[in-house]
């Protein structure tokens, strides 16, 4: 703690950031940011975007840019992204933005690095938005990602044509929707951790993802299996796989 306070003191550290590494989180002008999770956890508190004003999502942006380095944001609208490009306008911190996922880091952010291989693959061109979600978390984090799109169930042999490439990956993120049976098609066919993804595509009953959770729930094959749309969620899973993954090759 005096090592904290002397850094305060000297200028060499901001109250908030010495906030954040003395209580585990700040209190900003528009609510409190967890700044320990990634140290907690292995992954980083993301900011939702969603229900919040373009206003606090910069806000909160801007605290987690100062306490941590990086700012994941998901969910976000063109409004909400112009609210952040302002916050950050002038200064030295780089944007990326892929879809609703917005990520900004510090120019004192270095990047990470994991030894460790994420293949993230999609039923069809609906799936890419949460695809994208997980993506951003994948490669903040420092895994590689090896994206295969378009490769449902609909034309079979598509997907047994990636067989080897997806045998590769160290954990394997799929995404599908309507009836989602592309999780366990593929679990069925490798060796490697899947974690299947139910996307709200689809009609009529079952529709918005319903039966693509239901069917992925009901797999006879080994998989885990996140809630609809949630992108974000089984990226962080996968990390903490990847994560694992790289510290048993040290």
């Amino acid at each position: 703690m005096r090592d904290i306070l002397e850094a305060v003191a000297a200028g060499e550290l901001s109250p908030v950031r010495a906030e954040a590494e003395l209580a585990g989180y700040v209190t900003g002008e528009a609510g409190r940011f967890d700044a320990a999770r990634g140290e907690r956890r292995g992954i980083p508190e993301a900011i939702l975007a969603e229900g919040k004003t373009p206003e606090q999502v910069a806000s909160l942006a801007a605290t987690a840019v100062e306490t941590t380095g990086r700012a994941l944001i998901t969910r976000i609208d063109d409004e909400g992204a112009a609210a952040v490009e302002d916050r950050f306008a002038g200064g030295d911190a780089t944007r990326e933005r892929r879809g609703s996922t917005l990520v900004v880091r510090g120019a004192d952010r270095e990047p990470a690095e994991l030894a460790a291989t994420v293949g993230l693959v999609t039923a069809g061109t609906v799936d890419g938005p949460v695809a994208d979600e997980a993506e951003v978390v994948c490669a903040d984090a420092g895994a590689s990602v090896d994206r295969i799109d378009d490769v449902g169930v609909a034309a079979l042999d598509r997907t047994l044509d990636q067989v080897d490439r997806l045998s590769r990956a160290d954990v394997l993120i799929v995404c599908a929707g309507r009836e989602g049976a592309l999780p366990t098609v593929i679990a069925g066919l490798v060796d490697t951790p899947v974690i299947g993804v139910p996307v709200s595509s689809g009609y009529g009953f079952g529709g918005d993802g319903r039966a693509a959770l239901s069917g992925m729930l009901q797999s006879c094959t080994v998989l885990s299996v996140v809630n609809v749309d949630a992108g974000f969620v089984a990226g962080c899973q996968a990390v903490l796989i990847a994560r694992a993954i790289d510290g048993a090759g040290e």
